[in-house]
């Protein structure tokens, strides 16, 4: 069946098994690889998307069930060839080691930056539940995070 979904600001008819996880779509039919496929159980958080503004496990998201909304990946976030503050932030503070739950960190810290302009530690920490970083560099992903908000208050690329 043929499902429409609108992906960084791009409209894509996809042919696929309504079922099929969002992850797999992005991935397979898309091209785009930066949302990683991690446990497959939504735990990890490596497959983070925004799907209508929020945090979403594209691998427990059925395709059809993100047909119709805004979905934005990690390629989505950059406009007009420059990073986002918060892609940024994470390379400035070095925050990712091996990069694998790179691309789902900085979308949790997207939404988070959409709701909270100047997000304390503590807020940063609740709204970085479930996305595990391996290498363990969560002080640095704090930093990054806070750094890119006082970035954007600057009014940098948002």
């Amino acid at each position: 069946m043929q499902i429409e979904l609108l992906v960084n600001g791009r409209i894509h008819r996809v042919d696929t098994d309504l079922e099929r996880s969002l992850l797999n779509v992005l991935r397979e039919d898309l091209d785009l690889t930066g949302t990683k496929y991690g446990c497959g159980e939504g735990e990890c958080g490596a497959c983070t998307v925004l799907l209508d503004g929020q945090p979403a496990r594209s691998c427990l998201t059925p395709a059809n069930a993100a047909a119709g909304k805004p979905i934005t990946t990690i390629e989505g976030l950059e406009k007009d060839g420059a990073l986002h503050p918060l892609q940024q932030a994470f390379l400035d503070a070095d925050a990712l080691q091996c990069g694998y739950c790179t691309s789902g960190m900085i979308l949790a810290g997207a939404a988070l930056l959409q709701k909270n302009s100047s997000p304390q530690p503590d807020d940063i920490i609740h709204a970085m539940q479930g996305n595990i970083c391996r290498c363990g560099t969560y002080p640095r992903i704090i930093h990054a995070i806070q750094s890119a908000a006082a970035s954007m208050k600057r009014g940098e690329h948002v």
